[in-house]
């Protein structure tokens, strides 16, 4: 398979970040994440069953990934079914709700209300 046509992204915002949250990805832990409605209201949401290439903090190609369900959510309405998937901490909702809290107040943007993207994926090939 061609990677390079593939669109290529890193979870987080940082290299750590995307690291660790690879590494979840990659340890089967992660099936699932999110990210804010407005970030991506000019683009299109890639469709349910397309590929992607994850990559990890450097921006080396690390897995492929196949989008499998998506849809908008509320922050508030993320039950913990849903922080599970996102495999990170001791996956409760708890957890997840901080923690997303957290990193979406560093952009200004939080709001318990607040419309979330919501994809869940599986890996389809380790790179």
């Amino acid at each position: 398979m061609d990677i390079t046509i593939l669109p290529h992204w890193s979870f987080g915002n940082t290299p750590q970040m995307a690291d660790a949250l690879l590494k979840l990805v990659l340890d089967g832990k992660k099936t699932a994440t999110c990210t804010a409605l407005d970030w991506h209201l000019a683009e299109p949401l890639p469709p349910v069953g397309s590929l992607q290439v994850i990559t990890d903090g450097q921006n080396i190609p690390a897995c492929i990934i196949q989008n499998t369900a998506q849809f908008i959510i509320r922050f508030n309405e993320v039950d913990e079914a849903l922080a599970k998937k996102e495999g990170e901490g001791d996956l409760s909702l708890a957890y997840w709700r901080a923690e997303h809290q957290r990193f979406f107040e560093r952009f200004d943007i939080f709001d318990d209300t607040m419309w979330l993207i919501f994809e869940e994926f599986t890996v389809v090939e380790i790179l």
